[in-house]
Order: C-alpha cells, then structure tokens, then sequence
C-alpha cells in the first residue's frame, strides 16, 4: 500500500459553486464555477447541504470537510480524444497521481492508519469532453460509511490520531465492524468515554499500550459513569492501540470507550448512554476532534475506519487499531450555467 494513503476514500459530490467566472454582461449565460476548481494547495473548503451546492473556501481554522493538498494534470497519459474514465480508472489515477502530492504535503508525515484520507476531485464528463485534465488532491475526515466529517485546522498541524471526543457514539455497521458516529439513543457499537494521550519519546508497545490504556480507561470511565455497576448492564470497557507507523508520525493519542460485552467474536448493539447525568459537562479538545453524530446524507465510498478485531469477553478488552482500505476514490464537481 502506497505510504500516503491512509485508507479509503470519501467520494465529494460537489455541486456548481456560486461564484462567477469575470466578464459577461448581467443577463448573459454565464459558467458557475465550484470552488474546487479554482482551489490550490493549503486552502480548505466546506458545506451543509447534501449536495454541497453551498461549498465554499473557508479558513482551515474553521470546520471544513476538504483540504487541498495539491493538483496533478493527466494531460499527458489522457489526451483530449482519451475516453471518460471509469470509476476503477478514476480509482487509479487518483492513487497514481494524489499518493505522493498528500504525502509531500505532509512533509512525509501522513499517518496511514490516522483519521485523514487522501481524496481526489476530478473534472466531470462536459469539462472532461472539452480537454480539462485537472485534479485536486486532498484531505479529509471521512466516517466508515464514506460520508465527509467536519475537520477542524490544518492536517499539518493536527494530532492525526484517528479518535473521537467523549460523548460520541459509533453505529455497528454489516460484517461485524464499526460504522459512523449516530445518536447514542440508538443502537450503536460503542460510547466513548475519553481520551488518552500517549507521551512523547520511543514507541510503546501494545501489550504495554493495553496495560496503561486498561488503568486510565478504568479511571475514565468510572468518572464517566459515576461508578456505574457496567457488568450488571452487560458492558464493558475497551480501548485502542496506536500502530508503530502512526506513532512514528506524532499520532499518540487513543479512545476509551464502552460497548456490550461481545457474542463470541461478534459485537452486540446496545441503546442509551452510560454517562453520569449528573456529571460534570463534556470538554471537547481544542479543536474538537470528530465529534459530528450528523454525518453527511447519502454517503459513498468504500468503508473505512472501521475496526477489526473485538474485545474479548471480560470485563475490558482491546479492539486492534483501526485498519482501512487502501483503494483510493475521486468525483467529479459538476460544471453548470445560470443565466443572469
């Protein structure tokens, strides 16, 4: 697997962005320009709506759900007469031609088992027809399900360390893994509970990892529940693992969380939350980590921080660090005109 991919990626279904290309006078068709196309390297852009037809550059500060780490013609190896790829073709060229702009944009330190994704946006068919062969290279946060999580500053700054704030509960997803953030209301995996972070210096161990994770968990989470009995509800305490190539770049940080004490080797769903009503309010880190329980509507893309491996049954236990795909994947941010 190519260093710079951290796993699969969210497919951006961008629509047209509403700034206008200069020139034409008022009443005239004009072209509708998405900001991914006019987007470089280090610029951040973001959306609310399902069809991201509000995208906009915003500050990296700020939520965003892209970053740009870079652009690539393909001029070269698909000319202008070249047929409109696939999407197994797209797959290819987005890993042939973003694997190495992310990772030089990271400076070389893009953890591969880390929350960020490597994403590509591609011309549509009509820019396609007419000889467009850009991409932009990108970013992101992406749930399980592909769908695009807010982000918060720039993933040359950020811990990459693929967790979530307390609080937050993940969905069990088919196939016996873990699925998006959802409402801790409904049936989900997993609530967790806090976060640890490892400290600086020489990697760490699992089986040391598990013996620090098992007492700070503990302590976590009888904060977190006010002392609940959790074996009397059929629960238990687990944690994760960072992987040596994820510390290696930084990413020291893990989750403690809850979950159903398991099936033989599968997950069980449970409702509800564990935390103490009448405890202290939730802090989130600054900037948050993923914490969005509203994933974007119509997700696409293969799976990916999914989590392989289960707790055994006992009263805690460790899931393996997170594993995720390796395929790339790319869309195209569709061209459009409004007349004005």
């Amino acid at each position: 697997m190519v260093g710079a991919f951290v796993g699969a990626f969210g497919l951006l279904m961008l629509s047209a962005f509403t700034s206008v290309l200069a020139g034409g006078p008022l009443g005239t068709k004009r072209e509708l320009v998405n900001a991914a196309y006019q987007a470089v390297a280090g610029e951040c852009l973001n959306w609310e709506k399902p069809d991201l037809s509000d995208a906009q550059k915003v500050d990296c500060a700020a939520a965003h759900k892209f970053e740009v780490s870079g652009t690539a013609d393909i001029t070269a190896a698909y000319p202008k007469e070249a047929p409109f790829p696939s999407g197994e073709a797209w797959e290819k060229i987005a890993q042939d031609n973003c694997a190495q702009a992310s990772t030089t944009y990271m400076a070389g330190k893009l953890d591969p088992k880390g929350k960020y994704g490597v994403s590509t946006l591609n011309p549509d068919e009509s820019r396609w027809s007419s000889g467009y062969r850009q991409l932009r290279c990108g970013l992101q946060v992406t749930a399980p399900s592909g769908a695009a999580l807010p982000s918060f500053g720039s993933a040359k700054t950020q811990d990459q360390s693929n967790v979530y704030d307390p609080g937050v509960c993940v969905a069990l997803a088919e196939n016996n893994t873990v699925g998006d953030p959802i409402e801790c209301a409904k049936p989900h995996a997993f609530e967790i509970v806090g976060v640890v972070q490892h400290p600086e210096g020489a990697f760490v161990a699992p089986e040391q990892q598990d013996t620090v994770m098992s007492e700070k968990c503990a302590a976590i989470a009888a904060e977190y529940t006010g002392g609940a009995d959790l074996k009397a509800k059929n629960l238990l305490i687990t944690w994760d693992t960072r992987a040596e190539e994820s510390w290696a770049v930084g990413s020291r940080k893990a989750n403690c969380k809850i979950g159903a004490v398991p099936q033989g080797e599968k997950l069980v769903a449970w409702e509800g939350t564990v935390r103490n009503p009448n405890g202290a309010p939730l802090t989130t880190a600054n900037p948050p980590q993923t914490t969005s329980v509203k994933a974007q509507d119509e997700p696409t893309g293969a799976p990916l921080h999914s989590e392989s491996g289960q707790p055994p049954s006992g009263e805690s236990g460790k899931p393996t660090d997170s594993g995720k795909p390796d395929k790339p994947s790319s869309t195209a941010p569709p061209s459009s005109t409004e007349n004005r």
